[in-house]
């Protein structure tokens, strides 16, 4: 279904549709509606408009026929392996880059000129854009379904807007400049609410933040804290050691 607006005060895009989402992705369509700023993170986009705009595609794919928070199944993916119940799509960025090397991250990056109004469809434009160019994903079989507000990324000075989406007609996806992309990888979302998987990261600063071993990575900082936030407005966390912790370097 569609909306005028949302609870955050914006115009709902036409871009976006909530028509045909698996049920279990309804926990977190009804979170974006909700949840505020604060709720997500302390790191919010400074006041006097500094920051570099940017965005970010959340993309959930698989769990057909699965119930909420994701089972196994033998069913297909259209992508040749089998579904292990809902996943996010994730991507390790290039080692060689100037800001978050190395790390596992939601496919996304700065806005274009020609995607639009950075307070209208310019992030839902530039996270597709993004998606594409980064993991070679076909974007017409991307439904996008919700906006989460708008993060800020001290490091790098990046202004992030999250959109959510559904992976209504999976695609092949790989890195495709390894320039920028050292792999592209799927995460069961059963494997990042499994207590086992979830630690929390301490960087020399003294700095905190939830953080989960899956997929032979440990996916940590703004990814991470998102994921995290979105587990739990979902009512999707279970309860997990937060003194499990694994240290960073002065180089993360």
């Amino acid at each position: 279904m569609t909306r005028a607006s949302d609870t955050q005060g914006h115009t709902r895009s036409s871009m976006l549709s909530e028509e045909g989402l698996p049920g279990w992705l309804d926990p977190v369509a009804r979170a974006a509606e909700t949840v505020r700023p604060r709720q997500l993170s302390r790191f919010l986009p400074p006041e006097d408009g500094a920051g570099r705009q940017s965005a970010v595609l959340i993309l959930f794919g698989g769990g057909e026929g699965q119930g909420e928070g994701g089972g196994e199944s033998a069913a297909q993916d259209g992508r040749g392996g089998a579904v292990r119940g809902p996943e996010l799509l994730l991507m390790e960025r290039a080692g060689t880059l100037r800001s978050h090397a190395g790390q596992p991250a939601f496919p996304g990056g700065a806005l274009d000129p020609e995607d639009g109004d950075p307070q209208g469809e310019g992030p839902l434009r530039a996270a597709l854009r993004e998606a594409e160019e980064e993991t070679g994903l076909d974007p017409a079989g991307v439904q996008l379904f919700g906006v989460l507000p708008r993060l800020y990324i001290p490091v790098s000075g990046f202004v992030v807007t999250p959109v959510l989406a559904w992976w209504r007609e999976p695609s092949p996806v790989g890195a495709v400049d390894p320039n920028e992309t050292a792999r592209v990888f799927t995460v069961p979302v059963a494997d990042l609410t499994d207590p086992a998987n979830r630690v929390t990261t301490v960087h020399p600063s003294g700095h905190r933040g939830p953080a989960f071993l899956v997929e032979s990575t440990l996916v940590w900082g703004f990814t991470a804290g998102v994921i995290d936030r979105l587990l739990h407005f979902a009512g999707w966390e279970r309860p997990w050691d937060r003194e499990k912790q694994v240290p960073l370097d002065w180089r993360s």
